[in-house]
């Protein structure tokens, strides 16, 4: 196993194991799990809200179809161009930071922890800009 897997195995573990001890306390406080959404307004352009995920029974959300996983690392580089999400899918950062940014030039920071759901995929769409090396992971969502 490369050190490079062994750090990817070690930050996985230790995001469970943070997962597993915030779901144990957000059982007392049900802090919401939130996430902000990418998508395409009606004017053609993407926009972004955040949004508190809802909760079924026992504190968890409803379970969502997927179609696969991947984890990517990410370098830091220049803003990209306009582009379109391939897909409906959740991206979520495990480390490094980004922004996103969508219509009328609002910023929007993406950091650790992070849940983006990409929702844009017509219209003009965002620019993503990675601003430290990140790693992510893509969710794609089967279709409604």
């Amino acid at each position: 196993m490369t050190s490079k897997s062994r750090v990817l195995v070690a930050m996985a573990l230790g995001a469970a194991f943070c997962l597993g001890w915030s779901a144990a306390t957000a059982q007392q406080a049900r802090k919401p799990i939130m996430m902000t959404r990418i998508y395409t307004g009606t004017d053609g352009l993407s926009h972004a809200e955040k949004v508190a995920m809802k909760f079924a029974n026992g504190g968890a959300t409803e379970m969502m179809k997927a179609t696969g996983v991947e984890f990517s690392s990410r370098p830091a580089a220049p803003a990209g161009d306009w582009h379109t999400g391939p897909r409906r899918q959740f991206v979520i950062t495990l480390s490094g930071r980004a922004e996103l940014e969508v219509a009328k030039g609002e910023k929007v920071p993406i950091e650790p922890g992070n849940i983006n759901l990409i929702e844009d995929t017509t219209g003009k769409g965002h620019i993503t800009h990675n601003i430290a090396d990140r790693i992510v992971v893509t969710i794609p969502l089967a279709d409604k």
